[in-house]
């Protein structure tokens, strides 16, 4: 027969299926706490963690427990550091609209052959990654220490967030908007080059294209990547390329 607790065990997912919205929601709590200073010994305190707990549950009506909460946050962290390598390379642009990062397939297949992690962020981008950029200029991914007595005291009376803290907060700031402006830059000249006028242009000029596939070469040059790698093949192989890509 079943308990009292059944609602409770209906809401709680041992393993939890993250989708991007209760992603969002996890980062945004995080982020929200450590604007706000509730940190200790670059760590989110004790009392941050029991906060967003409680607010992760009231918002999303999902209970997921300190752990669980933690290990996705240690999954973020290492997802950032992914994004923060690959975006150091010269050939790759995030898109902050989508949180998509674009680069032509060849730059993709050689990178993940190096770092087969990237692969999931190949798919999928990382769409909180100006959330993480923030969190992570001020929060160390590291076991949290079991603060001595005095010390949790005065993280739970701290009212505001230290002067280092907002400093290092305003740093993190001010070179994500700087790195921002870089890579929009960036992202507008890559695509003013690989346009999908000069492509439909290039592909109207090769003789012996079948019709279905030139309705689906067109469907795949709303892809970037697509784009820019037809773009760049030698006129004599762009048909043969159109013809695998599509069929």
């Amino acid at each position: 027969m079943a308990t009292g607790n059944s609602s409770d065990q209906q809401q709680y997912q041992p393993h939890p299926v993250w989708t991007a919205l209760l992603t969002k929601l996890l980062a945004n709590l995080i982020l929200d706490q450590v604007r706000k200073g509730n940190t200790a010994n670059n760590s989110l305190s004790n009392k941050a963690w029991n906060f967003i707990t409680n607010e992760f549950y009231t918002r999303s009506g999902i209970k997921r427990d300190k752990e669980h909460l933690k290990n996705r946050f240690a999954a973020l962290r290492r997802e950032f550091s992914v994004v923060k390598l690959i975006l150091a390379r010269d050939n790759f642009v995030f898109d902050e609209s989508t949180g998509c990062i674009i680069a032509a397939d060849e730059s993709w297949d050689q990178y993940v052959k190096e770092c087969p992690d990237a692969e999931a962020v190949r798919r999928g981008g990382c769409p909180v990654y100006k959330q993480l950029f923030e969190i992570f200029a001020v929060v160390h991914l590291e076991e949290e220490p079991v603060l001595p007595q005095r010390s949790y005291e005065y993280a739970a009376v701290k009212s505001r967030p230290s002067r280092g803290v907002e400093a290092t907060i305003a740093s993190a700031i001010v070179e994500m908007a700087a790195a921002s402006r870089l890579r929009t830059n960036a992202l507008t000249q890559m695509r003013s080059r690989f346009t999908l006028a000069e492509c439909i242009r290039e592909l109207d000029g090769i003789h012996g294209v079948a019709e279905n596939v030139y309705f689906a070469a067109l469907e795949n040059f709303n892809n970037p990547s697509a784009r820019e790698t037809f773009l760049s093949l030698r006129s004599d192989m762009r048909l043969a390329w159109l013809q695998w890509k599509c069929t």
